[in-house]
């Protein structure tokens, strides 16, 4: 059967069908769980959490499930140089974001203080907490770590942007590698290069990879149905991860504002930015992000600009503007269905093997 992959069996899950983990407060564990229980493996995004936070959350994770599920972690939090930003480069971001601010009503923020990277912290909830499943992205743990979680029996999973980065994780010792095509929401995972210059597509990515690289790839973005998940294992990949889709089903932690908008007319055009945070990523296209296309160099090093933003996007939210805020989102939002967590997998497992058996007739 289709669903008889590497992947499945080494995840320990039926169906090679992964629920793309979201950070910023979007995961949740009934998402996470429910995913999980209709036999894929749900996604659990905790870069922004503390340790403890993380330890509560996996708690809360083994109540709702038995199945196994993943933890994602980013190995690079932090931007900033170790002094932190000079006044020169904060009146740089204040000037371009001072209009925006002043539209609102609100007066702009203090500067940033420095971050310290949490990355060590997390790490020892991962090992400790042992989830079947632990996945990261922007960069590759030490090979002491990915030793520790062999020995725990703890799955790795790295994402890669381009063939390159692939054949870095593969060499670093991870189980298997995420190909995140440039279509997929969220942010751009890249740590060899910039992500402006690691765009390449899904499938094309996919057959790169496997062209060179041994272990299970999993294909990642724009991929939101059964034809999806056909094209995607036809091509070679031994499971498929899906993000928007999952994200707007109401199981989800995003807004019920996002929610809409991903099932709107908006959802035709994203757009790749660092507007919000400082990393790139794709989002609905938004005012902001085409108005500050250009104008990269004076935006502040993640996570500051994220920091930065926060009173701007609660104040736009307050007010319904929704053409200031980024809404995560993956080029393939137009063709969204479904808005609970079972029935897309349901029809993602149904359709799949639909597809499978035309194939074999």
């Amino acid at each position: 059967m289709w669903y008889n992959t590497e992947a499945s069996k080494l995840l320990g899950i039926q169906y090679p069908i992964l629920q793309g983990p979201f950070g910023g407060n979007l995961s949740s564990v009934e998402l996470t769980a429910a995913v999980s229980n209709a036999g894929g493996l749900g996604g659990y995004g905790a870069y922004t959490m503390s340790p403890q936070e993380i330890f509560e959350a996996d708690k809360q994770i083994k109540a709702a499930t038995n199945k196994p599920y993943n933890l994602n972690l980013w190995v690079s939090d932090s931007d900033m140089h170790p002094n932190g930003i000079s006044d020169e480069q904060f009146n740089k971001a204040k000037e371009i974001f001072k209009p925006y601010f002043d539209e609102v009503g609100i007066p702009l923020p203090e500067k940033p203080a420095s971050f310290q990277s949490r990355f060590e912290n997390q790490l020892e909830v991962i090992l400790k907490v042992r989830p079947k499943v632990f996945s990261f992205m922007f960069g590759v743990p030490s090979a002491n770590v990915l030793e520790q979680c062999r020995k725990s029996g703890i799955v790795t999973v790295g994402a890669a942007t381009t063939l390159d980065e692939a054949i870095f994780l593969e060499n670093a010792g991870v189980d298997m590698i995420i190909a995140s095509g440039f279509e997929a929401g969220g942010h751009r995972p890249s740590f060899l290069a910039s992500a402006e210059s690691s765009l390449t597509g899904s499938f094309v990515l996919l057959q790169l990879i496997r062209e060179k690289v041994k272990i299970p790839v999993i294909a990642a973005g724009g991929i939101a149905n059964g034809k999806g998940v056909t094209a995607a294992l036809a091509l070679g990949a031994s499971a498929a991860q899906i993000g928007t889709a999952f994200l707007a089903c109401d199981e989800s932690n995003a807004l019920p504002i996002h929610k809409q908008m991903l099932f709107s007319a908006a959802s035709k055009y994203t757009t790749l930015s660092r507007a919000y945070t400082g990393r790139v990523g794709r989002g609905l296209t938004s005012r902001i992000a085409k108005e500050i296309l250009g104008k990269e160099a004076s935006i502040l090093p993640f996570p500051l600009q994220t920091t930065f933003m926060s009173p701007l996007r609660k104040a736009a939210l307050d007010q319904e503007k929704w053409d200031m805020i980024l809404f995560w989102g993956g080029q393939i939002a137009p063709i969204l269905k479904h808005t609970k967590a079972s029935e897309l997998m349901h029809s993602l497992i149904e359709e799949t093997t639909t597809y499978f058996d035309r194939l074999k007739a």
